[in-house]
């Protein structure tokens, strides 16, 4: 799983080859963590097609800010730059899964 920061996140996401699913998340959060290891097995499992990101919303508020996050976990799903999905809370696999269905 790709760790972003201010610095990278328009090279690594922005202007990704594939779709890019990235966690805004933040260290004193208990559902970020609970969602943390379905993230790696959805990478592990649709990394030919799909990139998942994180990215510390305390530590780069300005993205956090940019894109309107209001709480921790929400996960967006860009392509071509764009955000196309995005999900706030934490939710299992399969529902997750669900939620990303068609978009990557």
């Amino acid at each position: 799983m790709i760790t972003l920061t201010t610095e990278s996140f328009d090279e690594r996401v922005l202007r990704a080859g594939k779709p890019v699913l990235v966690e805004f998340w933040a260290d004193w959060c208990p559902p970020c963590k609970m969602v943390a290891p379905i993230l790696e097995q959805i990478e592990a499992e649709h990394g030919d097609r799909l990139t998942v990101a994180k990215l510390n919303g305390d530590d780069h508020p300005e993205i956090v800010a940019r894109y309107g996050v209001m709480g921790f976990p929400t996960l967006n799903l860009y392509r071509d730059g764009e955000v196309v999905r995005q999900i706030v809370g934490a939710k299992s696999k399969r529902l997750l899964l669900a939620d990303l269905q068609g978009h990557f």
